[in-house]
C-alpha cells in the first residue's frame, strides 16, 4: 500500500520510497482508537498499562540531577555507562566484552540505523528473516540497499541456515536476525546460530568481503521458563549485538539502549571510531540522563514472572477456543493463526468491540495476528469472550 498515492511530496525521493512494506503499517497505526476508553483492551504494541516501576523512577530523578558544572556538557565516548553495560551484557552472554565496543544509542531501532548509515553502501544487499519487525526493510531501503527475504519455517519460525545461503550473494552485506524474534517469541537454538555462523564464514570467504550479522536482541531479557539468551556473537566474530532498554524496563518511549561488538569482532579497534563518528553524524546518541541512569538500569527488570503467567492464562484459553498458536519462550508478544486468511478483516471486527490487535500483514504473515502481553489482566480478562466470540462467528460463516 502506498501512503503517498496521489499525493505531491516535496521531500528527498528516497523519503518516501524508502518506507517499503512500513506504509501499511504506519496507516493501519494511524487508525483512530479510543484507548482512553474504560472498555478498550490495548493488545495492539508493547505498551505499559500500569504505573512504571518506582525503581526506575527513581533511577531518572537521582540521573537528572547534576553534581558538577559539567554534568551537562560534553563528555567521553566510554566512562561507567559502557563498563556497566559491558560488565552485566558479558555476564549474560558469556562473552568477554570491552567497554570500548559498547556503542550506546537511543535503543535498538537506533543501533540498527546506526549500523546502516556506518557499514551498508548503496546498492549492498541485506538479507532479513520474515517475518520480520516490520521497520527492518524501510531502514535498508534508506540506506539505498536492497533488502533480501529469507522465510522463516512455517511450523515454528524456526532459523534456515540453508536459505539463508541460498540467498546470499556477491551484493550481500550484512544478515539481520532477531532473537528472541518479534512477533513469534521464539529464541534461535544453539545449533542453528553455530550452523548460521558456519554459512556466513564459508559465504564471507567465497565472496571475498566479510559478511555482518546485525544480531537485534531486544527481548533479550524477558525470558520465560528458565530459559537463557543465546547470542549468535558466541558464534560468529562479525556480529553486532543490539540491545534496548526500551524492553527490558517497558518503557518503549524512554529511548536508550546500545550495540556491542564480541571480542573476535575483525578490526573492531577500526570500527570503533567508524561507528562513533556515525552515531554523531546520524544522532544515535542518548542524552547524558540516560547515560548517567544506564550502570543503575542494567540491575533492573520488570515483573517477568506477572507477564509469563498471562501468556499462560491466554494461550490455554486460546487454545481451548480453536485458535492454533505457540506458546512464546521469550518477548511480549502472542501470534496465533486467524479463522480467516485476511487478518486485517478479523483485526478490524475486533476493533469494533474495543479489542485492539495488531494483523499478521504487518509482518508479512497473512493469516495471524498479534497480541501484546504487556496488557492488564483485566484487559485480558475483557478480551477473552470476544475473542471466543471471534473465532466461532468467522468459523460459522466459514462453513456456510
Amino acid at each position: 500500500m502506498d501512503l503517498f498515492a496521489g499525493k505531491h511530496l516535496d521531500v528527498a525521493r528516497h523519503a518516501a520510497s524508502s518506507l517499503g512494506s512500513a506504509a501499511s503499517v504506519l496507516r493501519f497505526l494511524m487508525q483512530p482508537r479510543d484507548l482512553a476508553h474504560p472498555d478498550a483492551c490495548d493488545f495492539l504494541a508493547g505498551n505499559p498499562q500500569e504505573m512504571a516501576m518506582p525503581e526506575y523512577i527513581n533511577v531518572l530523578q537521582r540521573a537528572v540531577v547534576p553534581d558538577s558544572p559539567s554534568y551537562y556538557g560534553y563528555g567521553p565516548p566510554w566512562g561507567p555507562a559502557t563498563t556497566a553495560v559491558a560488565s552485566a551484557l558479558g555476564e549474560r552472554l558469556g562473552l568477554e566484552l570491552d567497554p570500548q565496543d559498547i556503542v550506546l544509542t537511543r535503543g535498538a531501532s537506533s543501533g540498527l540505523a546506526l549500523l546502516m548509515h556506518a557499514l551498508i553502501d548503496p546498492g549492498d544487499q541485506v538479507v532479513m528473516m520474515s517475518p520480520p519487525w516490520f521497520f527492518y526493510e524501510a531502514m535498508v531501503l534508506a540506506a539505498s540497499a536492497e533488502p533480501v527475504r529469507v522465510p522463516l519455517s512455517e511450523a515454528d519460525f524456526s532459523l534456515d541456515p540453508d536459505a539463508v545461503e541460498q540467498a546470499i550473494t556477491p551484493r550481500t552485506r550484512a544478515v539481520i536476525v532477531n532473537t528472541p524474534h518479534n512477533p513469534s517469541g521464539r529464541i534461535y537454538p544453539e545449533d542453528q546460530l553455530r550452523n548460521l555462523a558456519l554459512v556466513l564464514e564459508k559465504a564471507s570467504a567465497r565472496i571475498g568481503r566479510r559478511i555482518y550479522l546485525l544480531s537485534d536482541e531486544a527481548y533479550a531479557r524477558i525470558l520465560f521458563d528458565g530459559r537463557q539468551m543465546i547470542t549468535p556473537g558466541r558464534f560468529y566474530g562479525a556480529t553486532f549485538m543490539l540491545h534496548s532498554y526500551s524492553k527490558t524496563l517497558l518503557a518503549p518511549s524512554q529511548r536508550a539502549g546500545y550495540t556491542a561488538m564480541p571480542p573476535s569482532m575483525p578490526g573492531r579497534e577500526q570500527l570503533r571510531f567508524v561507528l562513533m563518528a556515525a552515531s554523531l553524524a546520524s544522532g544515535t546518541v542518548p542524552d547524558t540522563v540516560m547515560q548517567r541512569a544506564m550502570p543503575e538500569l542494567e540491575k533492573l527488570t520488570i515483573d517477568i514472572p506477572a507477564i509469563e503467567r498471562r501468556r499462560d492464562r491466554m494461550v490455554a484459553e486460546m487454545r481451548r477456543m480453536g485458535y492454533s498458536l505457540a506458546s512464546p519462550e521469550a518477548g511480549f508478544y502472542l501470534f496465533p493463526r486467524t479463522p480467516i486468511s485476511d487478518a486485517t478483516e478479523f483485526c478490524d471486527w475486533l476493533a469494533e468491540r474495543r479489542i485492539y490487535t495488531l494483523p499478521g500483514e504487518a509482518f508479512e504473515r497473512p493469516g495471524h495476528f498479534r497480541l501484546s502481553l504487556t496488557a492488564s489482566d483485566a484487559m485480558v480478562e475483557r478480551a477473552l469472550p470476544v475473542l471466543e466470540e471471534a473465532i466461532h462467528t468467522f468459523s460459522a460463516a466459514r462453513a456456510t
